[in-house]
Formats: structure tokens, C-alpha cells, sequence
């Protein structure tokens, strides 16, 4: 079984860890004008894909 044979500081973890992001959906503007988030229905007009 594969076994560290040092422990790993925290410098070096925090260094592996900087590419775990939160990243936000940006809202997406629908042809009648009114702004949505990626796939979801359009309150307005009931429509999935415009």
C-alpha cells in the first residue's frame, strides 16, 4: 500500500489547492431582453432554449 514517507507542509498543500475555485454562472440575456442563469426556463416565458 502506498505510504508518504514525508509529510506534506502546509505551504506545499495550499500551493495544490489554489486551483479549487468557486466559479460563479454568469446570467445570459434571452432575445426578449430579460436575463437568466444557464439551463433554466425563462420566468417570463416558459422557454428553455432561445
Amino acid at each position: 500500500m502506498a505510504v508518504p514517507k514525508r509529510r506534506v507542509s502546509k505551504t506545499r498543500a495550499a500551493k495544490r489547492r489554489t486551483h479549487y475555485k468557486v466559479v460563479l454562472a454568469t446570467p445570459i440575456k434571452d432575445k426578449d431582453g430579460s436575463w437568466r442563469m444557464p439551463h433554466r426556463v425563462n420566468k417570463f416565458t416558459g422557454i428553455y432554449k432561445s
